[in-house]
């Protein structure tokens, strides 16, 4: 039972998938900015003063109710 928990927490720490508001993300694959309303660290990862829900592009085109905010990142209206 412990293994399955660890599995499932390793899973859903290694896929991109919708967020919760977050303070603090990756730079998507492939890009050197980070998405409107994030500051870049000069490292690998992009901060905001803001909570924002954000999810990857992953090369797609966002969702209804999300907006496109950049950097490979789109962003909950």
């Amino acid at each position: 039972m412990v293994r399955l928990f660890a599995l499932g927490v390793l899973l859903s720490l290694m896929a991109p998938t919708d967020a919760l508001a977050q303070k603090k993300i990756p730079k998507a694959q492939g890009h050197d900015q980070c998405p409107l309303g994030y500051v870049n660290t000069l490292g690998t990862t992009c901060v905001s003063p803001i909570n924002y829900q954000m999810r990857p592009t992953n090369g797609e085109a966002c969702d209804s109710g999300w907006m496109n905010v950049g950097a490979g990142y789109c962003r909950k209206k």
